[in-house]
């Protein structure tokens, strides 16, 4: 059976969050995982200010707050909160846990910097991918213009060059005056 801790540490994944551009934990979540009240956390943020530069802690803007709440569904109790969260990047992480200093906020805080670790690799191991992926596109784009370029030197010699029309055999009447014979003669020349 798992306890709180090693549950805590299985989800670790889904609470971080691409906001900014930046890969982050927002207050509420790591509270929890360091099993402190968010407004404690938040009050030792606001003591320890020098110790959170902005590329450790954001605050969200109210749209970026709802748009939040709106995709995750753990955090709907966000929803009525009059304050906008505080955004924390993997260093701000452990800067938090540093100035907490509780025994299970030490604990975690390794176990949130290897979750920033995973999902770096994670991207890394996707830009790979995409890299080779996009070599390949480009090889299958001059392949494609080579048998293009084949196709079009071929098409002549698989349409049939149009032939000259065959004579036709039997007999056939050219014109009227041949049907017959000569045309009588009139009288009025012979009188």
């Amino acid at each position: 059976m798992m306890n709180s801790l090693q549950a805590r540490r299985a989800g670790l994944d889904p609470l971080i969050l691409s906001i900014r551009g930046q890969k982050v934990v927002l207050d509420a979540d790591l509270a929890s995982l360091y099993g402190v009240p968010t407004k404690r956390l938040n009050e030792q943020i606001k003591r320890n200010a020098e110790r959170f530069p902005s590329d450790f802690v954001f605050q969200l803007s109210s749209e970026e707050k709802a748009d939040v709440v709106a995709n995750c569904d753990h955090l709907s109790r966000l929803k009525f909160s009059k304050t906008c969260p505080y955004a924390f990047t993997e260093h701000g992480a452990l800067m938090a846990a540093n100035v907490l200093n509780s025994p299970q906020a030490v604990k975690m805080s390794v176990h949130v910097v290897r979750a920033f670790i995973k999902q770096r690799e994670l991207l890394m191991a996707h830009a790979d991918v995409l890299k080779k992926l996009a070599k390949m596109d480009a090889k299958l784009m001059k392949h494609d213009e080579a048998l293009r370029v084949i196709w079009q030197e071929l098409q002549p010699l698989v349409t049939p060059a149009s032939l000259p029309p065959k004579k036709e055999i039997g007999f056939h009447v050219r014109n009227e005056s041949a049907v017959g014979g000569a045309k009588p003669k009139s009288n009025k020349a012979s009188k």
